[in-house]
């Protein structure tokens, strides 16, 4: 199977550079707009975390429990970090690379590396309770619930693990394109259900004991001539709020969908690499342009656009204090209000740029940059 990087996929559809050059007819990012702010955004703590963000990859969000931020950096360090204070608990090497990351469930803390190697770790001095080895690279953050522990490979297996001793339980190998982003889709794990978004535009239910179907349920359907306009991934963590799944594919659609049965309730056209978001009634999505969306979550019909944020790269959308939040490629951490798709407020993060997906925890919101460090937000009306 070929991963392409989406960046290069979205040079190849637009047959044009975001970075700069001599072509008049380039497309180029937009340029921020100027607005009265509305509510400041406070910088609680800041701290380093590792090195920085390399080739791309922005798969290493982190995770948190009620008293600490669990962060990785590509070299191979997980740290915990004291949530209220931005205080360090405790830091371990790996001495890996590590490309999928952080999962958190019942007191571990789960990272995966390029060479296919899973480590958890104990969320409470960071010693490895256990690894595991799997078919190929991990790009997703394993996620697990006490009792067990999913893993997708950039292959398009999944595969999942006892969550105590990490002896191997079940794997699932689905079909796979020819073409696909470099991306994969993080398992949504519960008691009863792993939930899991593949290549082929498929949502998949498992039973979590012994890998039996609970239902399928296709996103998207590959459309177009060639592969690379067939794409269709799901490289999102699905949403599930209530009864009801969110996700949404590259180049195919945002769909809801029956937790309990995989039945279809509607389906929007949208493109997105990114996992959604939800608050009042209302699903975000940041598309593969940066566009960013807001639809009634009820029916799907779309509330509002923003599209001046138009090639800067977004990360996937959060929420805050009833805004809803994303950052860029230059750093910039931008506040939307969520009745209109407003801009209510703007601070600069990082010069680095922010690639990997925010973490919403309580009133606060965890942002970590592309040179590795990890900074809290709260919002001041």
């Amino acid at each position: 199977m070929k991963k392409l990087n989406l960046l290069l996929c979205a040079l190849l559809i637009s047959g044009c550079s975001w970075f700069g050059g001599d072509d008049e007819d380039e497309i180029k990012p937009a340029e921020l707009v100027k607005f009265e702010q509305q509510v400041k955004i406070k910088k609680q703590w800041s701290t380093k975390v590792g090195g920085g963000n390399k080739k791309f990859w922005t798969s290493l969000r982190p995770a948190a429990n009620d008293e600490a931020v669990f962060a990785a950096d590509h070299d191979g360090k997980v740290s915990a970090i004291d949530i209220a204070s931005g205080k360090r608990l405790w830091s371990t090497e790996l001495d890996v690379s590590i490309s999928g990351g952080v999962g958190y469930a019942s007191g571990q803390v789960m990272v995966g590396s390029i060479e296919g190697e899973v480590y958890v770790l104990s969320a409470a001095d960071g010693s490895v309770i256990w690894t595991a080895t799997v078919s190929s690279e991990i790009l997703a953050s394993p996620q697990g619930n006490g009792e067990v522990v999913a893993v997708q490979t950039i292959d398009n297996q999944l595969f999942v693990f006892d969550a105590q001793t990490g002896v191997a339980i079940w794997q699932h190998e689905d079909e796979a394109p020819l073409l696909t982003v470099r991306g994969t889709s993080t398992a949504l794990v519960t008691d009863r259900m792993i939930l899991v978004g593949f290549d082929s535009g498929k949502l998949i239910a498992f039973n979590p004991e012994n890998g039996s179907l609970i239902w399928e349920s296709r996103l998207a359907l590959p459309k177009g001539r060639t592969d690379l306009e067939r794409m269709v991934d799901v490289d999102g963590e699905a949403l599930l709020v209530d009864d009801v799944i969110y996700a949404v594919t590259y180049q195919g659609r945002l769909g809801a969908i029956s937790r309990g049965t995989g039945r279809s309730l509607w389906f929007q056209d949208s493109s997105s690499h990114s996992s959604p978001a939800y608050s009042g009634g209302q699903v975000f999505v940041s598309e593969a342009d940066s566009t960013v969306r807001a639809f009634n979550s009820g029916s799907g019909q779309v509330i509002w656009t923003n599209d001046q944020l138009f090639l800067r790269r977004v990360t996937g959308p959060a929420t805050l204090a009833g805004y809803m939040a994303v950052a860029d490629t230059e750093g910039y951490l931008h506040l939307l209000n969520t009745e209109d798709g407003s801009f209510v407020a703007r601070t600069k993060v990082d010069g680095s740029g922010v690639s990997a997906a925010m973490l919403t925890v309580g009133d606060s919101l965890i942002v970590q940059s592309n040179s590795g460090s990890l900074s809290a937000f709260k919002i001041e009306q």
